[in-house]
C-alpha cells in the first residue's frame, strides 16, 4: 500500500464456516475504522454467499473476475484442494492472500503456490491461527530447549472439513506450533489412526522424534465427547502447560540446586507458597480472538510490505509433516491388516 491513510480493500473467497468467520472479522474491523474496506464475498454456492454478504453488510460477487483490480487482499477459505487455483488467480489479479490451513492438498501444490507468490511479488500468509493464540505468544519468551511435548486436541464431531482427515483438520495446528518451537528437522514418525464416522481418519495418535532429541506425542480426535486443546512440554528444570481454549499458561521451574537436593532425598523446606527453588509463574496473557489477531497481522504485512508472520514455507513444513504422518498411519493399517483408508 502506498499510504498509511489508504484503506485496504479486502474480500473473502469461500463462505463456509471458516470464511464466514473471516467475513465477520473484516466487518468488525471496517466498522471500527481500522483502515479497510470490505468489498465482498465469493462462493461457489451463490445462496450461501448471499446469506453471508447480507449478514455482514457487503456484496455477493459472482466470480474472481469481479475482483480484478478492485481488491488489495483476500482471505482464501475454499476447500483445500482448490487453495492453489484460487489463491493463484487472486494473486494474478494483483492482491495478497491469506490462505486457510492446510496450505494445499499436496506438496507439489504448495510448491506451486510458493513459486507463484514469488513470481508475482505478492504477500501470502497461511492461516495457522494458533500461532496468534495469546497463550502461545506468551509462551515464546519461556522457550529454551524443549525436549518432550504432550499435545491433545479433541473435538466433538461436526460435518465440516470432511474433505480432509483429522491430521489435516485439527492436528496440523499443533504440528505447526511445535515445529515453530522446536526448530529442528524431524527424524522419525510413528502413528496410528482410525476412521470412526467418516471414511477418513477421525482419531489419531502420533509420536515424533526430532534431530535435537526432542520427542512430541500428539493426540487428535474429532469424535470426542469433550473439547480439549492443550499443549504441555518439558525442558531442562521446567514444565510449561498451555491451554489454548482458556488462553492460559503455567510454568513450573526448579533450579538446579533444588533439583540436586531432591535427588539426594533431601526434603525441601515447606512454607506457604512454592518451596525454595521451585518457581510457579503465570505469564500475563491478554485475552484476544486468535483469528482477529491473525487477520490484523496479515493486514499489517499488506500495508507495510513486510513478510508475513506465518509464511507459505511454514505452511509447507506443517503439510509435509502431516503427509508423513498419513503415510505412517497407512503403513500401520497394512501391518495390522486393517481396511484401507483414504
Amino acid at each position: 500500500m502506498s499510504s498509511q491513510a489508504t484503506n485496504i480493500r479486502v474480500a473473502v473467497i469461500g463462505c463456509g464456516a471458516f470464511g464466514r468467520n473471516h467475513a465477520r472479522v473484516y466487518r468488525q474491523l471496517q466498522q471500527e475504522g481500522a483502515g479497510i474496506e470490505f468489498v465482498g464475498v465469493l462462493d461457489s454456492n451463490p445462496q450461501r454467499a448471499g446469506s453471508v454478504a447480507a449478514e455482514f453488510g457487503t456484496q455477493s460477487l459472482s466470480s474472481v473476475t469481479d475482483l480484478r483490480r478492485k481488491i488489495d487482499a483476500a482471505s482464501i477459505a475454499v476447500p483445500t484442494i482448490h487453495h492453489l487455483t484460487v489463491a493463484r488467480e487472486i494473486m494474478e489479479s494483483g492482491a495478497d492472500v491469506l490462505v486457510e490451513k492446510p496450505i494445499a492438498a499436496t506438496l507439489a501444490q504448495a510448491d506451486e503456490l510458493i513459486a507463484a507468490a514469488s513470481r508475482l511479488g505478492r504477500l501470502a500468509q497461511v492461516g495457522h491461527l494458533e500461532r496468534f493464540n495469546p497463550a502461545i505468544m506468551a509462551t515464546l519468551p519461556l522457550v529454551t530447549r524443549p525436549m518432550f511435548f504432550e499435545v491433545h486436541r479433541l473435538s466433538v464431531f461436526t460435518p465440516r472439513s470432511l474433505d480432509v482427515d483429522v491430521v489435516m483438520d485439527l492436528m496440523i495446528h499443533d504440528l505447526d506450533v511445535v515445529l515453530s518451537l522446536v526448530k529442528s528437522p524431524v527424524r522419525d514418525v510413528h502413528a496410528v489412526g482410525l476412521p470412526v464416522i467418516s471414511d477418513k481418519v477421525d482419531i489419531a495418535n502420533v509420536r515424533i522424534e526430532f534431530d535435537t532429541g526432542c520427542v512430541a506425542n500428539f493426540t487428535a480426535s474429532r469424535v470426542s465427547t469433550e473439547r480439549v486443546r492443550k499443549l504441555r512440554f518439558f525442558q531442562p528444570h521446567e514444565y510449561i502447560s498451555v491451554d489454548y481454549a482458556r488462553q492460559d499458561v503455567i510454568s513450573i521451574r526448579v533450579d538446579e540446586r533444588a533439583a540436586a537436593a531432591l535427588l539426594r532425598g533431601e526434603a525441601l523446606p515447606s512454607n506457604v507458597g512454592p518451596a525454595p527453588g521451585i518457581a510457579i509463574n503465570k505469564p500475563r496473557v491478554e485475552t484476544k480472538e486468535p483469528l482477529r489477531t491473525e487477520i490484523e497481522a496479515f493486514l499489517a504485512s499488506v500495508r507495510s510490505r513486510r513478510p508475513p508472520e506465518v509464511p507459505l514455507e511454514d505452511g509447507r513444513a506443517a503439510l509435509a509433516l502431516a503427509l508423513q504422518i498419513h503415510e505412517a498411519i497407512v503403513k500401520h493399517h497394512r501391518r495390522a491388516g486393517l481396511s484401507h483408508i483414504s
